[in-house]
């Protein structure tokens, strides 16, 4: 079988950083850009009769006032970003978030809405220099804020760890272990996750989260792929993992409402009739069913 793609870490577009600094450049590349309007939910119009859906781009003179972000180019268009408010009309295009479509966009459209996300987000929380508490402004076409004492504030990415533990048996008897958090819809269970501490490896983290959520001792702890989730400014790095299912499971810091394991039947009947599975845009979900195919 062929591995799936992780919704969010396609892009078909350059970042074109060599640009950022250059001001006379990015104000007339402005002129004739297409640009993603991102509200403050994190939500942009897109077009979901077509096949993939389509973000709704608009012309540099329509866009609101902010910040312009710039996003990239490509061999035909340039792209910007502007935080602020979507038309109310109804009847068209409608307001989505990056996490409910992702997966159902182009790699083009899905690879800027990301992006603008994340540097839209960063943007809204550093408005004042974190250490002398001065206003800041956007500089670098919003790649850099820049304090009144000319400090350089860049974007900042918090890495975490997710991890499908499986217990390395191939076919319907292979099992994988699962947890749930107590908000979630009923029934849905996933893989485990949480952050990577400071001075710690994302393999290590994989660890000893797993541990602390489960009480379970994984090894052979191998790197699958990672995908930016902007909620608001995470790099999911995704692995898998062996365990034994005969060990004991122990909600250690009880941030976990129930872990259990699954064999692939249960999972795969549960993802085939579209009950509770993780969201398609999610790299659980990529995980989950690359497992399930046999692939990790």
């Amino acid at each position: 079988m062929t591995e799936r793609e992780l919704p969010l870490g396609r892009s078909a577009v350059n970042r074109a950083a060599h640009r950022r600094r250059d001001t006379q450049w990015l104000a007339d590349a402005w002129k004739r850009a297409q640009v993603l309007v991102v509200d403050a939910d994190g939500r942009a119009l897109v077009d979901t009769s077509t096949r993939p859906y389509e973000l709704i781009l608009v012309a540099a003179d329509a866009a609101p006032d902010g910040d312009r972000l710039f996003l990239g180019e490509d061999d035909e268009q340039v792209y910007f970003a502007v935080r602020g408010e979507l038309p109310a009309e109804t009847g068209g295009p409608e307001p989505h978030t990056v996490r409910a479509v992702g997966a159902s966009l182009g790699a083009r459209d899905a690879g800027l809405f990301v992006e603008a996300v994340a540097l839209a987000n960063w943007h809204d929380n550093i408005a004042y220099d974190p250490v002398t508490g001065a206003p800041t402004q956007a500089r670098d076409g919003g790649w850099v804020r820049v304090s009144e004492g000319g400090a350089q504030i860049f974007p900042r990415t918090d890495p975490a760890m997710i991890v499908l533990v499986h217990d390395g048996v191939a076919g319907p008897a292979g099992r994988a272990l699962l947890g749930r958090q107590a908000e979630w819809p009923p029934g849905r269970y996933s893989t485990l996750a949480g952050f990577v501490e400071p001075g710690e490896s994302a393999e290590a983290a994989v660890v000893r989260e797993v541990a602390e959520e489960t009480g379970v001792a994984v090894t052979d702890v191998r790197y699958v792929g990672s995908q930016p989730w902007p909620f608001p400014a995470s790099l999911m790095l995704g692995f898998s993992a062996l365990a034994d299912p005969a060990q004991p499971i122990r909600r250690v810091d009880e941030e976990l409402e129930d872990a259990r394991w699954f064999t692939r039947d249960e999972i795969r009947a549960q993802r085939d009739a579209n009950r509770v599975m993780p969201m398609t845009t999610s790299i659980a979900y990529y995980l989950i069913s690359n497992w399930l195919d046999g692939i990790i």
